[in-house]
């Protein structure tokens, strides 16, 4: 089983050498092995676009879309969970989720006395986006934007879905906001800020990939469809903004697996788990966090070691905080209480669903948050303008 390389080989790692380049001060882990700061600070301006759900096996395993494995630097790893709440927080922040404290699509806030699902900002029985039921989101969090430790303009591209959501406007923090429809517009309105003003560091987010992946499979054909999409994009966009002084470069938050009906195992078919629990659920199917009620400690272990051998393993949350599956160094003052009491780490393709009293079922095809190669590793694409 690999872990997050927090030591220079991980998302975080190429956060601190971004920051450093972009004449920040010293980030607290070590520059990334594959980009060094210096090489950042060598160009007028940088751009960070992360393609969600883009896994470094899946861009090797289609060496059709030529110009991002062209520029492929090599693999880095995502952090613990590899998924979107955790990791497009890290690169919003810089911050490992050690330090960041945001662990999950699911997770239980204990000051709010509620299961939020973190993206939407909403209970996870339904109901208003925190900021609309007057919760300050970005004092809920208390991070410090990334925009706001670098010593250079910032612009932030981001769909016109989520551009003005509370999680996304939590994390502007002096960077800019751009907001685009498809594809083509946000390549032309990136495009059109690189030629304007001084040096600068342009993030931009695209969903779309982890969307399909999601519904349809990350091996589906419209999958596949779609990164050759992104691929002629990539190569269009370099064209478009040669000769600024741009230092391009792709990454992910993590990849993706794709699950059959048998992986998918809900809490209602196993006989007295629920009874074991204190709250649903949290974090991810793949990375459940699991409250439980006093005294079912050694009840629940024995439980996942009988009746789900196989499929998940029971680790106790507060062993993976000490041995750094999160980051390094001291952590979040929330973090344990983020995490439960157990962790269930799914193996092979398997996922574990809980839902509520009349939540809307789904299944998704792709999923993530485990750490299997596929969701982990991400690549590294760097392109000079």
């Amino acid at each position: 089983m690999q872990l997050p390389d927090y030591h220079g080989g991980s998302i975080v790692n190429l956060m601190a050498s971004l920051q450093k380049g972009l004449e920040g001060p010293d980030h607290p882990y070590a520059p990334s092995a594959l980009l060094p700061a210096a090489k950042v600070a060598a160009h007028r301006q940088v751009v960070l676009w992360v393609i969600d759900g883009l896994g470094f096996n899946y861009l090797r395993a289609h060496p059709q879309a030529a110009c991002l494995n062209a520029h492929l630097q090599g693999a880095m790893t995502s952090v613990y969970p590899p998924t979107t709440a955790s990791a497009v927080t890290s690169f919003l922040t810089g911050d490992a989720p050690q330090q960041h404290g945001l662990t999950g699509w699911h997770m239980y806030f204990r000051e709010l006395g509620s299961v939020l699902a973190v993206l939407p900002g909403k209970p996870r029985y339904g109901g208003v986006p925190l900021a609309d039921a007057g919760v300050d989101v970005g004092m809920l969090f208390a991070h410090r934007p990334f925009s706001n430790r670098i010593g250079v303009d910032a612009w932030t591209v981001s769909p016109a879905f989520i551009a003005r959501s509370g999680f996304n406007v939590a994390h502007l923090g002096r960077s800019r906001l751009i907001s685009y429809s498809n594809l083509r517009e946000m390549l032309a309105q990136t495009a059109r800020i690189l030629r304007e003003g001084s040096r600068k560091f342009v993030y931009v987010y695209w969903s779309e990939l982890d969307s399909i992946g999601h519904h349809e499979g990350i091996a589906s054909d419209a999958a596949q469809a779609h990164l050759i999409e992104l691929d002629h994009a990539f190569e269009r966009f370099l064209a478009q903004v040669r000769g600024t002084d741009t230092l391009v470069i792709v990454c992910a938050d993590h990849g993706q697996i794709d699950t059959k009906a048998t992986d998918r195992i809900c809490v209602d078919d196993l006989p007295g788990f629920a009874d074991m629990l204190s709250l649903p659920l949290c974090g991810e199917p793949r990375s459940a966090y699991c409250y439980l009620r006093p005294g079912c400690e050694d009840r629940f272990d024995a439980y996942v070691e009988q009746e789900l051998a196989g499929i998940a393993r029971s680790l106790r949350a507060d062993d993976l905080i000490h041995a750094g599956w999160f980051g390094l160094g001291e952590a979040h003052p929330r973090l344990a209480q983020r995490i439960g009491d157990r962790v269930l780490l799914m193996e092979r393709n398997y996922i574990l669903k809980d839902w509520l009293a009349q939540e809307k079922r789904y299944d998704l095809i792709g999923v993530h948050g485990g750490l299997s190669e596929d969701e982990l590793m991400v690549p590294l694409i760097v392109a000079d303008s």
